[in-house]
């Protein structure tokens, strides 16, 4: 069975029974969700699987066919998105191009008439805590895209909503800056306190962030929990195979898997481990990633740091006999006969 954990503080953002069809297709197909408080609670899935559906229903982006959302405990699910105590950052930043930095960020709470010297004041901090400061006089057409995701998540925070959703905002940066910016939004999270729901299909970003991750397929959800409780207790096929790298293996009835990087590469002389041959070696500068197929049928993969080897070393392995070996507690038992 999934593991759906619940939050340890009451619960901020709350879906009940969640449904949404488009046609014949099962989009989101009855997801339950309790977010706590200052969370940072990660949807993560492929493509297609309901995630970002999920997350535009909370925004009030799209109506559910069944089911409630709680924000608070208010229940706000016939609400339209401007009566919702939310704001939703984008991909594509949705910036206004005629507006300056500090227009941008100001621009919500002039709507809500806020008096100009608490605009200023509010947005001032907004620029300070994604660091922009002395930006605010600059169009949005003469930043860098990482700066732009800034000022979009700067403009989001700067009333201080209730939860903060973000749809991939990371998503059209360069791996470098995004692995930089995932440091800096967990930080800024930290700092406010708030509630931050965010999509990704990426398994990297959502643990480096998360405090809990929900994982979706084909509009169901399969597991949620802590960035640990996925990646090393995964509690289906689905999440060992999504999250990470997992050798998924059957043996004496059992369906179970091994993380790569818990296996040791024996010489084949070795007294213990499973015999096999390595197919293929990839270098991949701190590590090396082996493909071993195995004598008894199957083959696993093993992670190996580069703790003296070069790349030609590495090349050379390709054809050798080996013996893998891990140890039982690294194990985690997915499936046993008869369940």
């Amino acid at each position: 069975m999934p593991l759906l954990s619940e939050p340890a503080a009451p619960a901020d953002v709350r879906v009940t029974g969640l449904r949404k069809h488009y046609g014949d297709v099962a989009a989101v197909d009855g997801v339950d969700l309790a977010i706590a408080r200052g969370e940072f609670f990660t949807l993560l899935g492929p493509s297609g699987s309901g995630k970002t559906t999920t997350l535009r229903m909370i925004a009030g982006f799209e109506r559910p066919d069944a089911g409630t959302i709680e924000l608070g405990g208010r229940d706000v699910s016939s609400l339209p998105p401007f009566d919702r105590d939310v704001n939703t950052v984008f991909q594509d930043y949705a910036l206004f191009p005629h507006m300056t930095v500090q227009q941008n960020v100001e621009y919500g709470l002039r709507v809500k008439k806020v008096a100009k010297a608490r605009r200023r004041a509010q947005a001032d901090e907004a620029l300070r805590m994604v660091r922009l400061e002395g930006y605010g006089e600059r169009k949005p057409g003469q930043l860098s895209g990482g700066q732009r995701q800034r000022v979009a998540l700067a403009r989001a925070i700067v009333n201080r909503p209730q939860a903060l959703l973000l749809d991939e905002p990371l998503g059209a940066l360069d791996l470098k800056l995004r692995q930089e910016l995932q440091i800096e939004l967990k930080q800024i999270q930290q700092e406010l306190g708030m509630t931050f729901v965010y999509v990704t299909h990426d398994q990297e970003e959502a643990l480096t962030m998360s405090d809990r991750i929900a994982v979706f397929s084909q509009g169901k959800i399969e597991q949620v929990g802590t960035p640990a409780e996925m990646y090393e207790h995964p509690a289906t096929t689905f999440v060992a195979g999504f999250i990470g790298t997992s050798n998924i293996l059957e043996r004496d009835g059992r369906t179970f898997t091994v993380r790569p990087e818990k296996i040791r590469l024996l010489p084949a002389d070795a007294r213990s481990g499973e015999p096999g041959v390595i197919r293929a070696a990839v270098y991949l500068g701190p590590v090396t990633k082996f493909v071993v197929v195995l004598d008894g049928g199957g083959e696993l993969a093993v992670v190996q740091q580069n703790l003296e080897t070069s790349s030609q070393d590495v090349h050379e392995m390709e054809g050798r006999h080996v013996r893998l070996a891990w140890s039982p507690d690294v194990e985690f038992v997915i499936e046993e006969e008869g369940t």
